[in-house]
């Protein structure tokens, strides 16, 4: 009985991504499972949709869907002990058959939460036990009544997303089912609007494939988004959640691609002056297939009109960088390549065409964006300096062309 009163008590002070969340608004009750809408505490913005059930060994899971589509599994406990921040690998069975690996981090210290990817959340939908392994712990999980839940939190999700957190009610209602909601799919080409091939960077944040790049390199994608890494087949990839205000994207790799290594984010601060290497796919079809490498400086610590957001850099850049990663002279990511001023419109303006002023999201826009998104990224401190043939080197296993056919309305807006 503790244990369902310490349920009851956690979905209300539930959170995916580390900030408080207010709610429940509404509800979700189907067998043991309970919960709701929930709002961010410090904007009021509808965050993400959860229920929770807990079970005879002492876990409690929490399953909920965020407002951008991103579903996730959590394992909480009074008894868990765990430093924020603090990963772990946690493998899944479904009914002793399908298998797989989720990715989990502690944002509270009683809690691990994983991003699931849309076939995992399908599993356990309809699956009727589930063996999680972390470690040497081997723990059973009953998954009664999972596929209703899952039905009531994407119902809650887009219900509240049409409606506003002030109409929510019973989700368990009319529920949708969850393919319809769990995955968000590019609009079709708008009727009579050619589509056009357009291209981009990105790069691997995490081992279970999440990429980063521009919200401008997939808006307005009609169709499959793709990615490739030089000399390898195309991958289809999914959007996770996107920033278009700091012009940022989540995507993600299906699960049962691999990658040899991923990128590390700085954790100090840039200062103005020091090296920095671009890399990405400019003119994809026009130049090299291969990604191409610029070297620069910091130029400043922010961007136009003091935008602190933003780091200028003289590294050149062109279209089709957009997304890449910035990397410090030891080869660790401390910005996203966003894009280069405008110079003809400058040079209008002031009868000078500028040179090399290029600029690139700092790293703290970056993490806040993936912590939000609840992606398990890596940290490291610089340390000895390497050769740029060797950083390019090994970026090469994550770095990624990321292309889609967009329409000329879609362009335009851009």
């Amino acid at each position: 009985m503790w244990l369902r009163s310490f349920a009851v008590a956690f979905v209300l002070h539930v959170s995916v991504a580390g900030a408080n969340a207010a709610g429940p608004f509404g509800s979700v009750s189907v067998g043991n499972w309970i919960g709701g809408a929930f709002s961010n505490d410090q904007t009021g913005a509808f965050s993400h949709c959860a229920a929770t059930t807990p079970y005879a060994n002492g876990v409690i899971l929490v399953v909920s869907q965020n407002a951008a589509g991103t579903w996730s599994l959590a394992f909480a406990s009074p008894s868990y002990r765990f430093n924020k921040g603090e990963s772990a690998a946690i493998d899944v069975t479904f009914d002793g058959q399908e298998q797989a690996r989720l990715y989990a981090t502690a944002y509270q210290s009683n809690m691990l939460t994983a991003i699931m990817p849309l076939k995992v959340v399908r599993t356990f939908q309809k699956a009727s036990l589930m063996v999680a392994t972390a470690g040497r712990a081997v723990l059973n999980f009953d998954l009664t009544s999972t596929g209703p839940v899952i039905s009531a939190l994407a119902n809650c999700v887009s219900k509240v997303k049409a409606d506003g957190l002030d109409k929510a009610g019973d989700f368990t209602k009319s529920a949708a089912k969850p393919a319809a909601t769990a995955e968000r799919q590019a609009s079709p080409p708008a009727s009579g609007k050619p589509a056009r091939s357009k291209s981009g960077t990105g790069f691997v944040v995490s081992a279970s494939g999440h990429i980063v790049t521009n919200h401008h390199v997939v808006d307005g994608c009609a169709g499959d988004i793709k990615g490739n890494l030089t000399g390898e087949a195309a991958m289809v990839l999914r959007i996770v959640s996107s920033d278009s205000n700091n012009d940022l994207a989540l995507l993600q790799a299906p699960s049962t691609t691999t990658f040899k290594d991923f990128a590390r984010i700085r954790d100090r601060s840039i200062r103005s002056g020091d090296s920095v290497v671009a890399i990405g796919f400019p003119y994809h079809g026009l130049l090299t297939s291969d990604f191409t490498v610029t070297t620069g400086i910091v130029s400043s610590l922010s961007g136009m009109r003091n935008d602190s957001r933003f780091l200028q850099v003289s590294a050149p850049v062109q279209p089709g960088n957009s997304g890449g990663p910035l990397f410090d002279s030891t080869g660790h990511v401390v910005g996203v390549v966003t894009g280069k001023i405008p110079a003809l419109r400058i040079a209008a303006a002031t009868g000078n065409i500028p040179e090399n002023i290029n600029f690139a999201i700092k790293t703290g826009v970056l993490r806040d964006f993936l912590d939000n998104s609840v992606v398990p990224y890596q940290t490291a401190e610089p340390k000895s300096e390497l050769k740029t043939t060797d950083i390019a080197a090994n970026a090469r296993p994550y770095t990624m062309l990321i292309s889609c056919n967009g329409t000329e309305q879609a362009d335009a807006k851009r």
